[in-house]
């Protein structure tokens, strides 16, 4: 089960489709991690988010269960961990442990993902799954009642800074369509900028995670380029609304 979750938590993880920014503390700085999760949600981010490589699901190796047990007392919202490895199901209770509010795991990584589903809701978190570029719709048909979140990669899973691939928007309309008014939020991962969010949020998504775009032209010493980076994507979202 989850380790270290106060209500606090909780609260942050009531249901609603208003957008939420999710900064990928892939683009942090590594030494200071602690402080840039602490620096992000003071400057507005509403989740942070946690991309975890293997180096075999994708070409890249990023973090593990004992760097996010390390940042967890330093994040007040939600930790959403998206899950880039193969297998999954061996490091749910790990990363559950950790403190994680949502773990992500990609429809690609293993055959049996409705188990992996059911065991990250066995360890107390909320259930998310990850569609690669080319992965289409359907491979979530039979699963939404088992989801809390459908994460939509904007670009190919392994190194951020890279271009959304544009033609994820209609997946996300697709989803939008078929999610219907269950309470599953839609998480876009990838490519997210001031430019782009505003097309995100018209598909459907709720929740933008954004890396570069962020942390751009900041630091912990000058965190509020980050509230600037990050009132300028919400308000590009937010936009499409008004």
């Amino acid at each position: 089960m989850r380790g270290n979750l106060l209500t606090e938590n909780d609260a942050a993880m009531t249901f609603d489709r208003k957008i939420k920014i999710a900064p990928s503390i892939l683009s942090a700085d590594f030494a200071n991690f602690g402080k840039e999760c602490e620096a992000i949600e003071a400057q507005g981010a509403d989740w942070v988010h946690v991309d975890v490589m293997d180096g075999h699901f994708v070409p890249n190796i990023t973090f593990g269960p004992a760097m996010c047990a390390a940042i967890r007392p330093h994040i007040k919202t939600v930790m959403d961990v998206h899950l880039m490895i193969s297998p999954v199901d061996a490091y749910i209770d790990a990363f559950a442990q950790a403190g994680a509010d949502v773990i992500t795991a990609h429809v690609e990584a293993g055959p049996h993902i409705h188990r992996t589903l059911q065991a990250i809701r066995g360890a107390g978190a909320k259930a998310g799954l990850a569609l690669n570029p080319g992965t289409p719709v359907s491979a979530v048909d039979h699963l939404l009642d088992m989801a809390d979140l459908i994460c939509v990669m904007g670009v190919n899973p392994g190194f951020g800074g890279q271009k959304f691939i544009r033609s994820q928007l209609d997946k996300i309309r697709t989803l939008r369509a078929r999610i219907g008014d269950r309470p599953i939020h839609i998480e876009l991962d990838g490519g997210c900028d001031p430019e782009t969010a505003p097309l995100i949020a018209q598909a459907g998504a709720d929740v933008l995670v954004a890396g570069s775009a962020v942390f751009r032209g900041g630091s912990v010493d000058t965190p509020g380029i980050y509230g600037e980076n990050i009132r300028t994507i919400r308000t590009a979202a937010e936009g499409v609304y008004a």
